[in-house]
């Protein structure tokens, strides 16, 4: 009877099927499943799929590819679709994760030979169908990659065929194609490196030298390798897009970071634009086999600007963080690049040496049964194989005929090389030729001997196959990729100011939604606003669409970190002791949302007179006081450009203890600063006042920069530290008008080598020719030196040049200053070798006779962040009343204070 008969009805009791019965052991929980499958998951995707070996630097899927690929060459082109049903017999998965690995092994121009339509990595576009494309192994890779002999054999996934355990690849593969996998919790980026360059630093770790390897993008651009670190975890590596300027209006994108594409940096283009944060008119995509974006410039836009901050906002800098994780013998490790292109190496002599003793031991053999059958033939042992009826029998005798030749032999007699000597053909018995059978011994030993010589000289065998590589695979694979130290590009200087901020006075708000209000400045949306309040405070903090700061506010604007140029003049009442105080600062570093008080902190201070100078321009103000009796003077000026320049926390100088009625601004004059002092940094190209680099001399106002360019051009620019410069840049000034440039040049069309001097008649930030724009004509010397001085190397090898001896002019005493368009005067009727400067292209033998000095008041700007008068003293003004009258005490009302906007 069944279990569940049992049950009573009206029972609480429930039935239980298992109870009772044995449950199988076999049986593992669902939570067991998933531990123990997931981590076999995990091992598989990073051995398997992911990750790429270190001895031959390929994926699974890459090995197999390749591996196939090499059982199909005849020489000729197959159909991708046959290489990838081919190699699916060793491969575990679909055809297309196959068909995408090809593809991305095709398109790094290494290993395989495309024909077809592969797509492009510039544009994204991708590759055509496998039905319709064909690919080959590159000789390249039959040369370096295969080799039967010294590869160990693994059955594929279902034991049916045999696939490689690693390919016997003697170069370092890895490095020069680059790799990226994710796995399970592990993931990896090699960065393509420069094969020239491996080859390079693989010979100089055979010679015991320091290896140094950077990374090198098919893409072009520039690299910042700065934080490469050796490709290890934690590192980075910010790549450029190379962009040019054609002029004022127009930017041309002609190569893209690496990882991009065309389409991606058109995209992020279009997105800042849409944003604000850049101003262009129009892009357009002119790219072919070579990128070429071409960004048309909204008008009063500066291309110099617009370029920071297309590195600054959109792909045309990227940042790319490598991740050197590999698998050794099914562990993963984590390696930087140098060390791996070292293990690389060393594997590359190991393969190097096992093929030359497996080569040795073929020849030896080969030359042991070239003698065995010298001796065979030459001796007749042949003629008694009719005596012995059994292979025994036979084998005895031979071995004892061979007895007295054991000396002369490499390795011992076996039965094998005996078995091959009565399998000659008696044709060929009777045909042997002595004399051949020593050339082929006598070619043996030869080859043996430069064997053997390789394998005691190995480092230097080594080191001559790579140079072998070099020189049969190096054309066309120059370093493309330009590498750079990158400025920092602060966001903040070059957005485009894309809004308009408002102030409401009267309740304290600020913000670029206020639009009912006063507008007062335009902003971006991550610019700080600088605020001052009546109390005599003030505060930084972030712009946004509404924002309440405090009432009693007078000015708000927006402000940049660092800005020392902008002066601001206050005049404050003192709540303690009455006094009336003045002081001129600059705010050039503060803490966000902060609120600093500008007084000496007493309660009751508060503000009187407050102004903005941008540039720092001298300010004289009229102090009106109030009436009373005994008072003489009721009024004086007060010229603030004779205040020192202090910081913000500077208590000020002493004005006066009498009542001011009211603080009128009189006049406004120029700027105060003292000349700008510009530096250029050769190592990253740009101007910065920071002191680094070549010191150019002290700007102001419309002073201007002189470029000098190899093509014979130059250009006028302004000191904006935001300018760039091109690379064939090769002389950088400051430019003084009265000063000309001399320059020697060679003009193709009349064969002959020219000197002028002239002044820039064209003074627009644009290059200019000065030498002949037809083709052929080059540039020989440039100079801005007072008398430069040239040197002509005749050619000793023309019969008419070859006894005129090196002479050396003063370009000065050649020929006066002329017309810019002036074509010159000829140098010499002679063909000459080169012509050169004596000294650097601004410096000479001789002195300007006369050098403006640049006016520059010395100690203008003193950064102080303490109040003046370290001993409690106080500065007077000259202008302050000083005869000792009776003071009134200051009983003016914070609304009849002036503002700002009043």
């Amino acid at each position: 009877m069944d279990e569940i008969d049992d049950i009573q009805p009206g029972s609480n009791e429930e039935h239980n099927p298992f109870e009772n019965k044995k449950i199988d052991e076999k049986i593992v929980p669902v939570n067991g499943l998933y531990e123990n499958w997931f981590l076999d998951y995990a091992s598989y995707v990073i051995l398997e799929r992911a990750v790429p070996a270190l001895q031959d630097g390929l994926k699974p899927v890459q090995r197999r590819l390749l591996h196939s690929m090499r059982e199909l060459e005849d020489g000729r082109y197959n159909k991708v679709a046959n290489v990838i049903g081919n190699t699916m017999k060793y491969h575990p998965h679909g055809d297309a994760s196959i068909g995408d690995a090809l593809v991305q092994l095709g398109q790094k121009d290494l290993l395989i030979d495309c024909q077809g339509n592969w797509g492009n990595t510039i544009t994204g576009d991708g590759a055509a169908a496998p039905r319709y494309i064909e690919a080959r192994l590159s000789k390249f890779a039959l040369h370096v990659a295969f080799n039967p002999k010294t590869t160990t054999w693994l059955s594929s996934y279902d034991g049916r065929n045999k696939e490689p355990e690693t390919l016997p690849v003697k170069f370092p593969l890895l490095l020069a194609q680059g790799a990226e996998g994710i796995a399970v919790g592990m993931a990896c980026k090699f960065l393509p490196h420069n094969f020239i360059e491996l080859i390079d630093q693989s010979i100089n770790h055979l010679r015991g030298k320091k290896v140094e390897i950077l990374p090198d993008f098919p893409n072009g651009g520039m690299a910042d390798f700065t934080n490469y670190n050796d490709g290890l975890r934690g590192s980075r590596v910010r790549v450029r897009a190379k962009i040019r300027k054609v002029d004022t209006k127009t930017l041309i994108i002609h190569e893209i970071p690496f990882g991009t594409t065309t389409t991606s940096l058109i995209e992020s283009v279009l997105k800042a634009n849409e944003k604000g944060k850049i101003k262009i008119k129009k892009i357009e995509d002119n790219t072919s086999s070579h990128a070429e974006i071409i960004i048309h410039l909204a008008p009063g836009v500066s291309p110099d600007n617009t370029i920071d901050a297309l590195y600054a906002f959109t792909d045309c800098e990227v940042s790319i963080s490598p991740n050197s994780s590999i698998i050794d013998k099914d562990k993963p490790r984590f390696l930087g690049v140098s060390e791996i292109l070292k293990i690389n190496t060393d594997h590359t002599v190991d393969l190097l040496k096992l093929e030359l003793e497996i080569r040795l031991d073929e020849l030896e053999r080969q030359w042991h049964f070239s003698t065995l059958e010298k001796l065979f033939i030459n001796h007749e042992m042949y003629i008694d194989f009719k005596l012995y009826s059994d292979k025994t029998a036979l084998f005895a005798y031979l071995y004892d005929r061979f007895k007295p030749f054991e000396e002369q032999l490499i390795r011992e007699i076996e039965d094998e090389d005996l078995h091959k000597l009565t399998q000659i053909p008696m044709i060929r018995i009777t045909r042997f030729d002595a004399n051949k059978a020593d050339d082929l011994l006598l070619k043996i030993e030869t080859e043996m001997a430069e064997v053997k010589h390789h394998l005691e000289n190995l480092v230097d065998y080594a080191v001559d196959y790579f140079k072998d590589l070099k020189k049969r695979f190096a054309a066309g694979k120059e370093r493309k990729t330009e590498i750079k130290v990158f400025d920092t590009i602060s966001a903040t200087k070059v957005i485009i100011a894309n809004r308009k901020l408002y102030i409401d006075l009267e309740e304290g708000f600020i913000g670029y939604g206020l639009k009912k209000n006063e507008p007062i400045s335009d902003c971006s949306e991550i610019d700080d606003i600088i605020c001052f309040f009546s109390s005599g405070k003030m505060m930084i903090t972030k712009v946004a669409d509404k924002k309440f700061v405090g009432k009693g506010l007078i000015y708000a604007n927006v402000w940049k970190k660092g800005d020392t140029r902008t002066i601001y003049h206050l005049f404050y009442q003192d709540g303690l002791s009455g006094i009336t105080m003045m002081k001129r600062f600059f705010v050039n570093s503060i803490t966000r949302d902060t609120e600093y008080d500008l007084t000496k902190g007493a309660k009751g201070s508060k503000m009187t007179y407050f102004s903005v100078h941008p540039n720092g321009e001298r300010e004289v103000v009229t102090v009106l006081l109030r009436p009373r009796p005994h008072l003489k003077r009721l009024r004086f000026d007060v010229d603030l450009g004779e205040l020192i320049i202090k910081g913000r926390n500077a208590a000020g100088n002493r004005v006066t203890k009498e009542i001011i009625q009211k603080i009128i601004q009189k006049e406004v004059g120029g700027s105060t600063l003292a000349s700008r002092k510009i530096w250029y940094d050769t190592v990253v190209g740009r101007l910065n006042d920071e002191g680094r680099g070549k010191f150019l001399g002290a700007f102001k106002g419309n002073d201007k920069l002189l470029t000098l360019y190899k093509n014979g051009e130059y250009r006028l620019s302004t000191f904006d530290l935001s300018n760039h410069f091109d690379e064939d840049m090769i002389h950088l000034e400051k430019w003084n008008p009265a000063h000309p440039i001399s320059a020697v040049y060679y003009d193709a069309d009349k064969e002959l080598n020219y000197v002028k001097r002239f002044l820039c008649e064209v003074q627009s930030d644009k290059r200019v020719p000065f030498i002949s724009e037809s083709e052929g004509s080059y540039l020989h010397v440039v100079s801005t030196a007072y008398r430069p001085e040239i040197k002509i190397v005749f050619n000793k090898l023309l019969r008419e040049t070859k006894n005129l001896s090196d002479a050396v002019f003063n370009v000065a005493d050649l020929i006066e200053v002329k017309g810019m368009k002036a074509q010159g005067n000829q140098v010499t009727k002679f063909k000459v070798k080169e012509i050169v400067l004596t000294h650097e292209i601004g410096e000479s033998p001789e002195a300007w006779p006369t050098e403006e000095v640049p006016f520059e008041i010395e100690g203008m700007i003193e950064d102080v962040e303490s109040v003046d008068g370290a001993d409690g003293s106080e500065n007077t003004t000259p202008d302050a009343p000083t005869d000792g009258s009776v003071e009134w005490d200051f009983t003016k009302k914070d609304d009849d204070q002036p503002t700002l906007f009043d």
